[in-house]
C-alpha cells in the first residue's frame, strides 16, 4: 500500500511489524487463541521481545508473502518466527522472531500456556514449516 512506503517508494520498517502482527494474529487463531475468546477471557499473548533482520528492501507495488510458525514453546513463554519474501523472485526481505507470554489482563499476571500446547514443548525448529 502507498501508506506503507516512504517518499522514495520503499516500504517502511514499521510496516513490516504491522504485517507480522497480522500474521501472528492468524497464527494464534490456528493455535486455538481466537480473538473473540481472548477478549472474553481477558487472556492475551503479549510480545516480550522482538528480533528482526531487514535483509532487502521492498518497494511500492511488490507483492509480499508472510509466513509465520510456532518456533519454540517453554513453560510460560513461546516463540513465533516469521519470514517475509517477495513473490516475483522469492527474495528474502525480512526474518523475525518474537517471544510472547500468555497474560491475564488487566492484572498483567503470567499464565501457563494451554494444556493442548504440551505437544509443542521442546520444539525448536528454526526453519520454515512445510505446507
Amino acid at each position: 500500500m502507498f501508506f506503507d512506503t516512504d517518499c522514495g517508494g520503499v516500504v517502511s520498517n514499521i510496516a513490516y511489524l504491522r504485517f507480522i502482527e497480522i500474521a501472528r494474529t492468524l497464527l494464534a487463531e490456528k493455535l486455538g487463541l481466537a480473538l473473540v475468546e481472548m477478549a472474553e477471557t481477558q487472556r492475551y499473548p503479549v510480545v516480550i521481545h522482538t528480533e528482526i533482520a531487514y535483509r532487502r528492501g521492498a518497494k511500492l507495488g511488490d507483492r509480499l508473502a508472510i509466513e509465520g510458525w510456532l518456533d519454540r514453546v517453554e513453560r510460560v513463554r513461546f516463540w513465533c518466527a516469521f519470514r517475509i519474501t517477495r513473490l516475483k523472485d522469492n527474495a528474502l526481505i525480512v526474518e523475525c522472531r518474537q517471544s510472547l507470554a500468555l497474560t491475564a489482563m488487566p492484572a498483567g499476571k503470567l499464565l501457563p500456556l494451554p494444556e493442548s500446547w504440551k505437544k509443542y514443548r521442546g520444539l525448536k525448529t528454526n526453519k520454515r514449516p512445510t505446507g
